[in-house]
Order: C-alpha cells, then structure tokens, then sequence
C-alpha cells in the first residue's frame, strides 16, 4: 500500500468553502436575472471567453476523472484519440454549427424543433428527453458521490437523519444534489457560467501541478524526463499502441459520430452558443472550446498513464470498488498532494460533476417551462404566463429533477464500472441529435420526418437489443444503427415535402433566419466583463487559503510547498481578472 494521505479537518474545510461560494454564486447571479431571458440564456450579453470555459468544463464532468481516468489506465495511448476527439468536433462546430445555432434565434434550446419540424416535434422531444435527462443527472451523481464517499472514507458508515438511517454514499448524494439544485434554482444560466468558471480555475491549477509531479515521482527524484523514460520502459507490453477498443475500427467511428454531434448539438451548448451577444462571438466560443478540449485532457490521460507504473496492481489498493482502475486518478492526488490541495482536488471533481449537472437543469426548465408549462396554460386559459409564473415553474422543474436525480443515483446499478454504463447509456440517446443535427443542414423535408427519423431508430435497435444481434459490439451497433436508420428515414421522408404546405412555414422561416447574420446593439454586445471580478475574488480568496496549509503537517511524498504554488498561481489569476473587471464598461 503506498504512502497515502487521508483527508482531514483541513481538507473538509476547503470542500465546504468551496460548496459555500458556489451557493454565494447562485445568490449574486439572481441579481442579473430580470426576466426568464436574462434566466434561461443570460440575455443574450454573457462574455464569450466566459462562456466557453463554462461549456468546455460542463462536457467531461467528474466521468473524466473516474471512468474516462479508468479506461486510460486500462488501455494506454488509446486513450488520447478518444477524449481529444472533442477538438475535430468543436472545430466543426467553429466552421459551422456556432453561427447557425446563434442565427436560429430561438428562446430556448427545443424551440428550434418547433420552428424546424413542428409542435409535435417538440412535445415529442420535451417528453422522451425527460427520462433519460433525469437518469444523466443520477449516473453524474452516482458515480461523483460513490467515488468521493468512498475516497473521504464514509461510504459505509451509517448516519441517523430524520428517522432515516442512511450510508455515507447516501448522505453524500442527498448534500450534493441540495446545493447543486438551490444554486442553480436560483441563479439560471448566469450561476451555470459563473460556477462552471470557478471550476475550470480549480480544475486548470490542479492539473497544471499534478502532471509534472506524477512523473517527477516516478523518475524516482531523477527530475520529470526520467519519469517518462521509466513510464516508456516499464508500462506494459502494447500500451503504446492501440489496445481493445481503441483497436476496433467500429468502436473509434462510432465515439466519433457521438461526439460530433454531443459538441455541436447537445441542448446546454445550444444555450451557451445563445447566451454569448452574436454570432462571432459564438464562433470564438467554439474555437476557445475547441483549444481547451486538445490540451486539457493531456494534462489527466498523460498522469493516469504514470499511474499504470506507479500502481501497477491497483485493485490490491481498491478491493472494494467494481472498477478499481477507475480510481487512478484520484490515488496520484491522494498520493502527491498535501493536505489542503487534497481537498482542492475533491473539490475539482465535484465542480466537473456539478457543471455538467447544473447545465441539464437549466435546459429542462428552459424547455418544461417555455415548451410545455407556457403553451398549455395559453391553451387552457387563453393567457400567457407572466415572469413571476414562468420563472417559478422553472424553479419548480428544477427542484423536482433534482430530488428524481438523486432517486435515480440511491437506485442505479452498477454495469463493470461507470465508463461501461456510460456507453450503453450515451449509445441510446445519441439518436436524439441525429434529426437536430440533419435537420439544421437539410430544411426541406416534412413537419414529421424528425419524429419518424429518431423514432424509426429507437424501434431498430430495440429489436436488436431483443433479439441479440452484434452483442459483443452493442455500443458500435447501437450508435451506427441509429445513424444509418435516422439519415435514411430522413432524407427518404424528403419525397413527401411540400413547401405550399402550411406546416413547412417554420422551416420556410428557419431557412430564411440562418441566411441573416444577428446584428445587436453596442450594449449588447459589451457583454458583462465585470463579472471576472467575481471569478478574480474567488481565486484571490482560494490562493490566500492554500497559502496558509502550507502549515499543516503532510507526507514527504507530497509537501506543503505544493500548497504555496498552488495558492500563488491562484493569487496571479486571481489579481489579473480582477484588473480585466476594473477596466471593463459597463454592460
């Protein structure tokens, strides 16, 4: 067993500053919403940068550091072609998808359905998106709070709470999902974006430190460049080339066309890409995006592949998890980190697991609150809603998802580990965007062709999942099954498009919207540059904290200087936003 550290007192108090100013965020970004626009998509007036760190940070979540960590320790260099592809599907989004997704100008993210396809289609979209939307944020919570519960060391003990006698894991989900919800109930996007760029600060200083020291360790005190020589001769045999699944051909196609379109159409990136002034601005969003998703997960494949030496029989170390190696990660922070970053790097994992779950609210009570509550009540009472209602219905959605996703994660199995669930769970959903993705490239088919395309999939594989067709390649045949079927029904219901018809006016007025550039105001487009200031604090606050560990009493493996570089990087940030803030015009 190696020389681990054990969270303390100090560690829990930085995780519980850190779930204090999330809450602090929620409160301040209530402040900016004057209305379900301000609340659903910021205004339209969130700065680009700003919103590419949110939307980079909310689509990896804590499965980059747990399951995706897993499936690096497990199959080497592979790894690499898998979490970067992200960096070919942003760029296709640069040249392409940020621009009309800005030029589509909806409110909310399925309102594009409505003007695309239909009503129907929305409804249809509305309803089918909520169970599976709601299962996403119980996996996020499950594998997040599994992991960290088992981590911290309460994963088994029992606590008495309100009658009620629950595991530490329990706890950790009920704690989780409250503040996750509160925060978001009450700030909108505006709380998304400002907390997913908290995040990404922690996460970016946290992996900045972590990659050198992993292969400084493992050079055995013979500097960084004697760990990768030792990693290259001691890993094992293959782990340089492309093993498993990396190695199947219909397994790389088939990530790939789930990725491209998870990057260019997923509903919480449709709402960054409508949160940012114009469309240039969106472009650059993608394009920051795109940077980020190239060398940020270098920055945690790379260590991980460290960890397959330095770990090398890593269920010896973690017997009682149903994937040990997916634990890799977090076993070099508890290995190279002093008190006080160790809590910094928990912190981390919680905010990756909080972006991406913050990000589903927000477009679920964007669409149940703009899509479902404000047509039905115009049908039953002949009135809109005012913005009091509609922003408490929102409030309501969220906080009822919340509590189903916290259902979901006390209940949800186990399938060999978190990335193999993952997979099945992604290779269902992904049809969803197959007919957003071909409908805003192809305008001319019929009101119905997307509730026939996604439809027609779903039947398709249902009946190879019955009868057990290419079972051993159930993720390939499920995400290229659905491709093919979609595109064909699709493109097929093509003969039945009509432009006289009165149902194709929305696609007749979609097409003639994304043929015109969006033009806002100069005080639109200034955006809200002041809220770095925010962010700047934050990190000044955070810098000062981990200055002050460098007191507390740690390993040799890991001393409490680590804790002073930490807090000074923190500090450089945080004083430079804070003179970006000042210098910024009023939005």
């Amino acid at each position: 067993m190696p020389p681990f550290n054990t969270a303390n007192a100090f560690d829990y108090a930085l995780i519980g500053l850190y779930f204090a100013i999330v809450v602090w965020v929620g409160v301040y970004s209530a402040r900016k919403n004057k209305n379900t626009g301000d609340y659903f998509r910021g205004g339209g007036k969130i700065p680009w940068f700003l919103a590419g760190m949110s939307n980079w940070v909310a689509g990896f979540s804590a499965f980059m550091f747990v399951a995706a960590a897993g499936f690096t320790y497990k199959n080497g260099v592979g790894a690499v072609i898998m979490f970067t592809s992200a960096f070919w599907a942003y760029l296709v989004g640069y040249f392409y998808f940020a621009k009309k997704w800005r030029r589509a100008r909806i409110e909310s993210p399925l309102e594009f359905l409505t003007k695309r396809y239909s009503p129907s289609t929305t409804y249809f979209y509305s309803v089918t998106a909520i169970i599976p939307s709601i299962v996403g944020i119980g996996q996020g919570l499950y594998i997040l709070c599994l992991f960290v519960s088992s981590v911290l060391g309460f994963a088994d003990r029992h606590v008495a709470l309100l009658g009620f006698t629950l595991t530490g894991f329990q706890l950790a989900v009920i704690v989780v999902g409250v503040v996750m919800v509160f925060y978001t109930a009450v700030g909108g996007l505006w709380a998304a974006v400002l907390s997913d760029a908290v995040q990404c600060v922690i996460l970016a200083v946290m992996s900045f430190i972590i990659f050198p020291l992993s292969f400084m360790y493992l050079g055995h005190g013979s500097g960084f460049f004697a760990g990768v020589a030792r990693l290259w001769h001691d890993a094992p045999p293959g782990y340089f080339t492309l093993l498993g699944d990396t190695a199947n051909p219909w397994f790389i196609l088939s990530f790939m066309i789930s990725s491209m379109l998870g990057y260019n159409v997923a509903w919480a990136l449709v709402q960054r890409y409508h949160s940012v002034a114009d469309e240039r601005g969106a472009k650059k969003m993608a394009l920051l995006c795109a940077f980020l998703s190239l060398i940020g997960p270098l920055l945690w494949i790379l260590p991980v592949m460290a960890a397959r030496v330095i770990f090398p029989d890593i269920k010896a170390i973690w017997p009682g998890f149903a994937a040990p190696e997916e634990a890799s990660f977090v076993s070099l922070a508890l290995l190279l980190l002093p008190h006080g970053m160790l809590g910094f790097v928990v912190s981390a994992i919680l905010s990756a697991a909080l972006g991406q779950a913050n990000d589903t609210f927000n477009w679920l009570a964007a669409t149940v609150t703009h899509d479902l509550y404000v047509p039905f009540t115009r049908w039953r009472s002949g009135t809109t809603p005012s913005d009091k209602r509609q922003m408490r219905a929102a409030h309501v959605t969220m906080v009822v998802m919340g509590l189903c996703g916290m259902a979901v994660a006390f209940y949800i199995p186990r399938f060999g580990g978190a990335f193999k669930f993952a997979l099945h769970y992604y290779s269902l959903t992904t049809t969803f965007g197959i007919p957003v993705a071909l409908g805003m490239m192809y305008r001319k088919t019929p009101w119905w062709s997307g509730i026939a395309a996604c439809s027609s999939a779903l039947i398709v594989v249902a009946l190879l999942m019955v009868f057990h067709v290419w079972e051993d390649q159930a993720y390939a045949r499920n995400i290229l099954v659905e491709t093919g079927v979609a595109t064909v029904v699709f493109f097929g219901s093509a003969f039945w498009y009509r432009a006289e018809d009165p149902r194709s006016a929305g696609a007749i007025k979609l097409d003639a919207d994304l043929q015109v550039p969006v033009i806002v105001d100069q005080q639109t487009a200034v955006g809200s540059l002041a809220v770095y200031g925010v962010i700047g604090s934050v990190s000044l606050l955070l810098g000062t904290v981990l200055l002050f560990c460098w007191f507390i009493p740690s390993l040799p493996t890991a001393p409490g200087s680590i804790n002073v570089v930490a807090g000074v990087m923190l500090l450089g940030l945080g004083l430079l936003l804070r003179r970006v803030a000042t210098r910024a015009p009023a939005a």
